[in-house]
């Protein structure tokens, strides 16, 4: 929006030539992002607490959670106004993807709205039934798949691209779709998981979006993909921009959302800035690499995956509570504590997957 009326003032105000550059709108971005969380996040914090929007707090989690009762949550709502404010003032609205990530973002956020929204408001502990909850989430990465497999302007529509290799590429053909669904659910799905303590979920995202948006702008920039020897896609270097308003987003909601909180994203935060890490993975053909950089939303959904398979069978947990988080914190680690080890793991992770670009 801001962009196209600037650029097109260029040949009257030369600077505004400026705004032509990706890196600079990213800037900006993370910037506008980070803003429009620290100026209405406190109106937004005190309209759900007098809404009644407040976070129930588990009876079998860590003793320490109880003072958290009252917290507001639906908190991903602030999240998810900061990101779409951010991307139609400084994205490049002509660009297909930038529609794709946003419709990600709204869609995967709208279906954790709808089970808040059953929490919250009417009091249903269970929110949003499975069955429901999965397959509007299938319906909406099924959609998304085949319109990135059909695009005519993606050269590698259902190439796997295996990290560590050169050139090294596996044609998944149709079974790319299924797959494709299977990355962007998971990825939803791990940030919910990994969603249970103050601060973990937004900072891992924080982390996480970083590295990707390296990524993202070395696949987009033709002189960049060729040195390093990345599978050039045209038009993905604009979602450089999208990150970037992630990452102001996630920054400027940690500001309230550090121990202790002051609210909580809730499924309507974590389902889309989830489905949103998978589907860039999916656009920029960086699904393996979304594993290692995500590694610890990876760990936390198996954990709980662990111990459910283990009480099913043997009537025996592995961990003492999962997602893994609350294991640690069973274990006598400080919240605050763990939450820093998590992310320090998480950074670790994050350097891992840029490394992967000169091991090829």
């Amino acid at each position: 929006m801001l962009y196209r009326i600037l650029v097109g003032l260029q040949d009257i105000i030369s600077p505004l030539n400026v705004f032509r550059y990706i890196t600079f709108r990213t800037a900006l971005a993370v910037g506008t992002g980070i803003l429009i969380v620290l100026i209405i996040g406190p109106w937004i914090i005190t309209r759900l607490k007098r809404l009644s929007m407040t976070q129930q707090i588990r009876d079998d989690g860590p003793g320490s959670h109880s003072i958290k009762e009252g917290t507001p949550t639906m908190g991903g709502v602030l999240i998810h106004i900061s990101i779409i404010l951010s991307v139609l003032m400084w994205g490049d609205l002509s660009n297909k993807y930038i529609w794709v990530m946003l419709t990600a973002v709204a869609g995967f956020g709208f279906i954790g709205l709808l089970d808040d929204y059953l929490k919250v408001i009417k009091k249903n502990p269970k929110g949003l039934r499975p069955c429901y909850k999965f397959g509007f989430q299938v319906v909406l990465a099924l959609a998304i798949a085949i319109f990135l497999r059909e695009t005519p302007t993606d050269p590698y529509g259902s190439m796997l691209i295996v990290p560590f290799f050169k050139q090294l590429v596996i044609d998944l053909g149709w079974f790319y779709v299924p797959f494709a669904i299977l990355v962007i659910v998971g990825s939803s799905n791990a940030v919910n998981l990994t969603d249970g303590i103050d601060g973990l979920a937004i900072g891992l995202v924080a982390i996480a979006i970083l590295a990707n948006g390296a990524l993202v702008y070395i696949s987009g920039h033709s002189g960049l993909a060729r040195y390093l020897q990345v599978f050039f896609i045209p038009g993905t270097g604009e979602l450089t921009v999208f990150c970037g308003a992630i990452f102001g987003a996630s920054i400027g909601f940690l500001w309230f959302n550090s121990y202790p909180a002051d609210i909580f994203m809730g499924d309507v935060g974590s389902l889309g800035l989830g489905g949103a890490l998978g589907t860039l993975a999916i656009i920029t053909k960086h699904e393996i690499v979304l594993a290692v950089v995500g590694g610890i939303f990876v760990i936390e959904t198996f954990s709980v995956i662990i111990q459910v398979a283990s009480f099913k069978l043997t009537g025996r947990r592995v961990f003492k509570m999962a997602p893994i988080h609350h294991h640690f914190e069973l274990k006598g680690w400080p919240e605050s504590k763990t939450v820093v080890r998590f992310w320090i793991m998480g950074i670790m992770l994050a350097l891992l997957s840029i490394a992967t670009l000169k091991v090829r």
